[in-house]
């Protein structure tokens, strides 16, 4: 048991690896729904024979309605609805008694017998209205004919009437002025503005218990209509999934998965779902280590990526989940394009069908799902491959919107047999999906600063040559700022051809050298042929001012926040060799004497990438074919097989993720650039 801790204590950058990768895998289950999934992906079916074996109904279950049934049901309810009104009872005794002290007002002066009259006509007709009712109508009910049926709630006792049955306000002056102008008298006359004061509508729509019954109804309405018993056969092997088929199996899958979620198989649920989520990145394990085993050993990389894949995971469960937004609106493409911002386009496609096969488990429709998302995703990827501006990352949203769209369509018709059953609203959410994919680029910026990547839109900035920095190598050492275009322009090439990041040892290239602006006028290439400061010095001098241009030149990119990749390039490319000509010189005049060759020496470290070994000898084969006496290709390939066969003697690429065959290529492509350069015409034969 000892041993086995000290081998993981020692081992701790492979136990980190397998940490990383078994809390994904943890952290993927916790956010999967536990429940089931049924085997059977029927709905690119619909129109078509089931190709599965024959399906027998393991339980009972119920065949739910489809959105027709059901929609129509409710428009029959609705139709069908009881409207309730309330009898207020406080009115009608209110108003009594006003209309009581109104009459005695207007005619206490009046004989005693016409009094009588006037209060027992006024009364009755009060009575005549109120007993009928006076009824409030709203915008609803007052294009309703009078036949129209209505509830009307006495306390507890509901009785329907129809809206004819009761006054409104105008039909019951429309009454009261036809009775008393019939008296043809000025007293009589006197009781209309009385009893229009007293007119009060005692019948109100009753909204609560109005939609508490529609509720009631509605709720009522059954889900389903039908089903099967266990063992009862639901579809045959080669018989068309038509509308009430597929509805049947639409029925089968919800209660089976609902079955499923409980917690007798809780368990084995989840033994499950971490089988298929291990293998799906143990896959992406495999692959990085076969094809990308530099991205494999580094674990800020393995991180980041996996990092990447949870949240996407986590995010499309929750909108499933929740249900508060569609699952097409959550942008999944943006995770290759930033894989392929920071790595290449293989890593990108991988990670990005890793990451739709395991969302695929938990999405509703899983056939559509893996193919608009693979498509879209390639698109995504083919939009990116060249990434020189941001405002590529707009041209992808556009690329992906379109990718969606055709692809959902295309599925959809084929599964449907026609346009109509495209559900048009989708665009919208795929419409949104590819705007938040435009995000990718400030993603990609605090991505870099998190975890000290460097994508190829930074690396452009960079490469700029009217960037502030490589503007002052240009004025304060103009030989350095050519030298270092010439060596930009041959290393990419080189790159280009033997496989690596262009556009990083370009970048890398442009800025090797801007150390040689503390001390311009000490490197050849800014000197006149008249002046040579070296003259004045002794050679240790000479040798500590060359060297010194390399741990300058690291002060001054990290004073400019250069990246820690560009960094590499000013600390690697003189590697640990020596200043050759100081060097020469001083055993020539001190032959005997024991000399201290750190002092000649750069301090290191070697190249330890592809990209740095082949600056490396970008930079020492076009330093020096500046001192050629006359260009031929005889002195330019005696000059380059002399120079880089001295660096690999001084095992200056031990280090580097290089071949004998890539230096024989690259032997190859730089005496060409140098002919291109001294513009050296071909040799013709006699």
């Amino acid at each position: 048991m000892r041993s086995f801790f000290t081998k993981l204590f020692h081992n701790h950058t492979g136990t980190y690896k397998v940490t990383a990768f078994a809390f994904s895998i943890l952290l993927i289950v916790c956010v999967f729904p536990h429940q089931g999934k049924f085997k059977y992906d029927f709905h690119n079916l619909k129109g078509k024979p089931w190709n599965f074996p024959d399906l027998i109904a393991p339980f009972d279950f119920a065949v739910a309605k489809n959105n027709e049934q059901l929609k129509a049901e409710k428009e029959e309810v609705y139709r069908n609805a009881k409207n309730y009104f309330k009898l207020d009872k406080k009115i009608y005794p209110l108003k009594k008694q006003e209309l009581e002290n109104e009459l005695n007002k207007q005619f206490s002066g009046k004989p005693v017998h016409l009094q009588q009259q006037l209060s027992y006509l006024a009364n009755s007709l009060f009575d005549s209205l109120y007993k009928k009712g006076i009824i409030q109508l709203n915008d609803a009910f007052e294009t309703k004919p009078p036949d129209y049926s209505i509830y009307v709630l006495t306390g507890n006792l509901a009785e329907e009437h129809e809206l004819g049955d009761f006054f409104t306000v105008q039909t019951a002056d429309d009454f009261l002025k036809a009775k008393l102008n019939a008296f043809n008298s000025t007293e009589v006359s006197k009781l209309v503005p009385i009893l229009e004061n007293a007119l009060a509508q005692n019948i109100s729509w009753d909204r609560e218990t109005s939609e508490k019954e529609l509720q009631q109804e509605l709720g009522n309405i059954s889900l389903t209509h039908g089903g099967f018993v266990k063992d009862q056969i639901v579809i045959l092997k080669g018989e068309i999934v038509d509308a009430e088929k597929f509805i049947a199996l639409e029925s089968l899958k919800d209660e089976y998965e609902r079955q499923l979620g409980g917690n007798v198989n809780y368990f084995s649920i989840v033994i499950g779902q971490g089988i298929v989520v291990s293998l799906c990145l143990l896959v992406l394990a495999i692959f990085l280590i076969m094809f990308r085993k530099d991205i494999f050993l580094d674990n800020s990389k393995i991180t980041f990526i996996l990092f990447l894949i949870v949240l996407m995971v986590a995010l499309a469960n929750a909108s499933i989940s929740y249900d508060k937004f569609n699952l097409y609106v959550l942008p999944f493409c943006i995770l290759p394009v930033i894989i392929r911002a920071f790595f290449d386009t293989r890593l990108a496609l991988f990670a990005h069908i890793v990451t739709t096969l395991i969302i695929a488990f938990v999405s509703p429709n899983r056939f559509e799902f893996v193919f608009v998302q693979i498509v879209a995703g390639m698109i995504a990827i083919f939009s990116v491959i060249s990434l020189r501006n941001r405002s590529q990352f707009f041209l992808t949203a556009v690329l992906v919107f379109a990718a969606y769209i055709i692809s959902y369509i295309g599925i959809n018709i084929v599964q449907e047999g026609s346009f109509t059953g495209i559900n048009w609203s989708v665009t919208g959410w795929f419409g949104i999906s590819a705007l938040l994919t435009s995000f990718s680029y400030p993603l990609i910026f605090i991505f870099e600063k998190t975890f000290g990547f460097l994508s190829d839109v930074s690396l452009m900035e960079l490469s700029d040559t009217n960037s502030p920095l490589l503007r002052e190598l240009a004025s304060k050492a103009p030989g350095s700022f050519q030298h270092s275009l010439q060596v930009a322009n041959i290393a990419e090439e080189v790159i280009y051809q033997i496989g690596g990041d262009p556009l990083l040892v370009r970048t890398g290239a442009l800025y090797h050298d801007i150390g040689k602006m503390d001390s311009a006028v000490y490197f050849t290439e800014n000197q006149t042929a008249e002046m040579n400061p070296h003259n004045d010095l002794n050679y240790e001098k000479s040798a500590a001012i060359i060297i010194n241009h390399v741990t300058y030149g690291i002060e001054l990119a990290k004073k400019h926040n250069l990246p820690q990749q560009i960094i590499d390039f000013i600390r690697t490319h003189h590697g640990t060799t020596y200043v050759g000509y100081f060097y020469k010189m001083y055993k020539k005049e001190h032959p005997d004497e024991k000399m201290e060759e750190g002092r000649f020496r750069y301090q290191g470290p070697t190249p330890f990438s592809k990209e740095t070994a082949v600056l490396m000898m970008a930079d020492a084969v076009e330093a020096a074919s500046r001192s050629l006496k006359s260009y031929n290709e005889q002195n330019i390939n005696e000059l380059v097989e002399r120079i880089i066969s001295h660096q690999i003697d001084l095992n200056q690429f031990i280090n580097a993720d290089i071949t004998f065959r890539d230096i024989t290529t690259i032997k190859k492509i730089v005496k060409k650039k140098l002919i291109s350069i001294y513009h050296l015409r071909v040799e013709y034969p006699n």
